[in-house]
């Protein structure tokens, strides 16, 4: 790679609660903020929104605004895709966590027969479908549309005909379904699922990584194992949603804060220690809310402390 191109995606209309569409914006003031000259360093795309659909009445509750997620997906990916077609490192900042299948589309339509790894740093499994969710919240589909995975053995939800095709949509964007396998899927953090979720993780045996076992085992033990799992991945995505930090150690400046997870400390060598690894393509940082945080702009400062530093070793790594 020759350079980092900042990907910037404001759409918070796969989430339950809104805000997370200020998240860019709170991440470069705690930039500005430290004295830091990071958002000045790099290009960078915005990548146009539908945020303004939250306004209208919903049509598929369950897979809220899916039409229009689609859309920013299918736009994010095109970004991702012509980023590193140019050989450059994107380097992803979105609002809620849907956002992550357009980046993997991206990774995939730009790599078709590369072997793709997700190292998925979270709170949640994100591996529902409409068929499944109690929610009806996109963000918390992402990963089943990357896999493929409808989870039809857990389904509770009967989809109108347009949902459905909108949802074949998703997990065909860039022409092609699954983009990523079951085996190639290893979870850090994860510990607020529905059982739905939980049926899907152990009958495809994928590995979470939880705090309290990488703090019991070992970092350095834990994030072998996982490098050794994506040993066949030719590159690895690493997805960061910042509720994967314990809420009440940082802040509850996201959408769906969970206690009892990851310091930032953490963070940082989970995704340093990966993407020295050689084989990583692309980072991405999402749900970070400022509407929601009750210690002012601290989840933001925390982000950027954490992409600051891992923005480093991608520049040691695959900057040539």
């Amino acid at each position: 790679m020759e350079k980092i191109k900042i990907i910037k995606n404001r759409s918070d209309i796969g989430a339950g609660t809104r805000g997370s569409d200020l998240g860019i914006d709170a991440i470069e003031i705690a930039a500005i903020n430290v004295g830091s000259d990071f958002f000045n360093r790099y290009d960078y795309l915005d990548v146009e929104t539908e945020n303004e659909v939250v306004y209208e009445k919903q049509k598929a509750p369950f897979a809220k605004r899916i039409g229009k997620v689609l859309t920013v997906c299918s736009r994010l990916s095109e970004a991702v895709d012509e980023t590193l077609s140019e050989n450059v490192f994107p380097l992803v900042l979105s609002g809620d966590h849907s956002s992550a299948l357009g980046t993997i589309s991206g990774i995939k339509t730009a790599f078709p027969d590369k072997r793709l790894g997700v190292v998925w740093i979270d709170a949640h499994a994100d591996i529902h479908s409409p068929y499944t969710t109690p929610s009806g919240n996109v963000h918390g589909m992402p990963l089943a549309a990357a896999l493929g995975d409808d989870n039809l053995d857990r389904k509770i939800n009967n989809l109108k005909p347009e949902t459905d095709k909108a949802w074949e949509g998703l997990k065909n964007i860039g022409g092609f379904s699954p983009k990523v396998l079951h085996s190639d899927v290893v979870y850090f953090g994860v510990r607020d699922t529905e059982e739905p979720e939980e049926y899907a993780i152990e009958k495809n045996n994928i590995k979470n990584y939880r705090v309290d076992e990488v703090r019991y085992r070992g970092m350095d033990v834990c994030i072998n194992e996982t490098l050794d799992k994506l040993n066949d991945c030719d590159l690895i995505y690493v997805s960061f949603d910042v509720d994967s930090m314990d809420c009440d150690l940082i802040s509850k400046g996201t959408g769906t804060p969970v206690s009892k997870g990851f310091d930032q400390g953490e963070i940082k060598t989970i995704i340093n220690k990966v993407i020295e690894s050689g084989k990583v393509a692309c980072v991405e940082v999402v749900e970070v809310n400022p509407c929601l945080d009750n210690k002012g702009n601290v989840m933001a400062e925390t982000a950027f402390d954490v992409l600051e530093d891992f923005a480093k070793t991608i520049e040691k790594i695959n900057i040539k």
